[in-house]
């Protein structure tokens, strides 16, 4: 009898606890949280994608840009819009894909316009300048091809493709 007393708030312990084998959501899942692209929806819904002009619901793309548009519903493709890779022909050259966390650090200050001046325009004018090349107002007497060039001009080759290759 004694021990039978005993274990009773032992059994009545355990009377109070459960265990619940339904989920804690009950069925609800936050699926916006998982990237399923083209896996939700009806058949219906998937045969209007394919079918209509501007259907319910859009296609996901995965992050693809189309490289054309479509007219009258049939697709034209852009050339302009097809990605042109030009990769350099490496042959016979000495570098190496790696560089050595060893290798010394370099550190190089901002390229700026009075540092694009010299490079380009200071060792023609200090040559006119000793060779008295020079004009009353500064100008040179003799402009190179650079000099020449008008604004716009200017402009138009400084955006040209290969421009930063000097």
């Amino acid at each position: 009898m004694q021990n039978c007393i005993k274990l009773l708030p032992l059994a009545l312990k355990c009377q109070q606890r459960t265990i619940s084998t339904t989920a804690q959501l009950a069925g609800k899942r936050n699926f916006r949280k998982f990237n399923v692209y083209g896996k939700r929806g009806t058949r219906v819904v998937k045969e209007a994608q394919q079918t209509l002009a501007n259907p319910p619901v859009a296609i996901h793309k995965r992050g693809v840009r189309d490289t054309g548009i479509t007219v009258n519903g049939q697709y034209v493709e852009i050339q302009e819009k097809i990605p042109d890779i030009i990769v350099p022909d490496l042959t016979g050259c000495k570098l190496k894909p790696y560089v050595s966390y060893k290798a010394p650090e370099v550190v190089q200050s901002e390229f700026t316009s009075l540092d694009l001046f010299n490079a380009v325009y200071s060792q023609k004018i200090i040559e006119d300048f000793k060779a008295g090349k020079l004009q009353a107002d500064g100008n040179a007497a003799e402009p190179s091809p650079n000099e020449q060039l008008t604004p716009q001009e200017a402009l138009q080759r400084a955006r040209k493709t290969g421009s930063d290759i000097f």
